[in-house]
């Protein structure tokens, strides 16, 4: 009995909690859901340019899913493949053969620079076959003029020089001899050449693999998801035990309180962000093409996003556990969307809404930063969407504030 009643009296606290059920009913169910659309999206062909490549090879790229686009001359390889946002570029020059690759994706690099060698490989192959072909019929055109002066030798052999039938048939003879020198195809030289392919890469080189790619995103993640989660439980350690109530009965305003609040853990989060990104870059060696201190920079403004959203969201948990609902909610569809998941491929909505994920224009900045060498002024937009969550969550944590005083 006594056991009984402790099984009831946790079934009724499940369902008075109507947030806990959500977590544990629907929370799996979103997941799931994003994760079927994201991994079910539709595989794109490369995209790779040309220039004075031989027809019969661009026939054996095409049949090879690849979407090639013609130019007739390429001054700076480098800049039209970033200009026209092709996956590479494949030129030839004296005979052999260039391929610059854009290497954003080292995995789809590898397969594209595989795929085009396995296609000029197949091409020297077909003309190896012609020309095995021609030298065939060659070896067959002198093997009939050899049997017809064979022939023409026996007549001569048998008959005597009085009998006019043979010395006719004889010239018949020489006759087809001359007439299959004539027809005979000039000699060809078998070529066993070896497709000679240089590689270049606009990002990166040979050696780089999809992690050095996802790195830059891994530390923008770490940086909002632990920012994100300790001024969270933050904030709501000072509500829980009536810091927050005691301040509301001050004359201090709303948006004082947030600031100061801000500030408080802004500080804790800067030093956890110059630790995080000081320790990938010297110590886990992650690859930084670009400038230390515009990745701090960029990680900077994006725990200020976190720190905004985990204060906001802490206002309706009365918990550590109902915070810990959140994560779920709000930091797990992010990852999605931060481009761990290359969301190229993917169906239109999905990438839609990757926009009005915070995560999304930090991991894209840090990724240009870090893996492609870019400046600030390249990664401005993404810089100034930060901006504009971080003023959004901002106002937000002063309204929500109202909840409990009203200044």
């Amino acid at each position: 009995m006594r056991t009984a009643a402790l099984i009831k009296r946790i079934l009724l606290e499940m369902l008075r909690d109507k947030r806990t059920l959500a977590l544990l009913f629907v929370a799996p169910l979103l997941i799931l859901t994003l994760m079927y659309f994201f991994f079910s999206g539709n595989t794109t062909d490369p995209k790779l340019g040309v220039s004075h490549v031989d027809k019969s090879l661009v026939k054996v790229l095409d049949k090879a899913d690849i979407n090639v686009k013609h130019y007739s001359t390429v001054k700076h390889p480098e800049k039209t493949v970033l200009g026209y946002s092709l996956d590479g570029l494949l030129q030839k020059k004296d005979g052999a053969y260039i391929l610059t690759l854009q290497n954003s994706d080292p995995t789809s690099a590898k397969s594209l620079q595989m795929k085009v060698k396995q296609a000029i490989a197949a091409g020297t192959q077909q003309q190896l076959a012609k020309q095995i072909k021609a030298e065939a019929q060659t070896i067959q055109g002198a093997q009939k003029i050899i049997a017809l002066q064979n022939q023409a030798q026996q007549i001569l052999m048998k008959q005597t020089p009085a009998q006019s039938p043979a010395i006719v048939k004889v010239q018949q003879l020489e006759e087809q001899v001359q007439k299959t020198k004539q027809n005979l195809p000039a000699p060809v030289k078998v070529k066993m050449a070896k497709p000679n392919v240089s590689t270049k890469y606009v990002y990166g080189s040979s050696d780089t693999v999809f992690f050095d790619v996802l790195s830059p995103i891994l530390v923008g993640f770490f940086v909002f998801f632990f920012v994100f989660l300790i001024s969270g439980i933050g904030l709501l350690k000072e509500r829980t035990s009536g810091t927050l109530n005691r301040l509301m009965a001050t004359p201090v305003k709303r948006g004082e309180i947030v600031m100061a609040y801000l500030a408080g853990f802004g500080i804790f989060a800067i030093i956890q962000t110059v630790i995080v990104v000081l320790y990938s870059v010297n110590v886990l060696d992650m690859v930084l093409a670009g400038s230390l201190w515009h990745v701090v920079l960029i990680n900077l403004m994006l725990a200020l996003v976190a720190l905004s959203l985990g204060i906001l969201l802490s206002s309706f948990a009365a918990s550590e556990f109902q915070m810990m609902q959140f994560i779920p909610i709000v930091v797990v569809p992010q990852v999605f969307f931060s481009g761990i998941i290359p969301l190229k491929g993917m169906a239109d909505w999905l990438q839609e809404l990757a926009k009005v994920m915070p995560i999304y224009y930090g991991a894209d900045a840090l990724k240009r930063v870090m893996y492609e060498g870019l400046g600030l002024g390249d990664v401005w937009k993404d810089l100034l969407a930060l901006a504009v969550f971080a003023v959004i969550f901002i106002i937000l944590n002063i309204l929500a504030l109202r909840r409990y005083r009203a200044l």
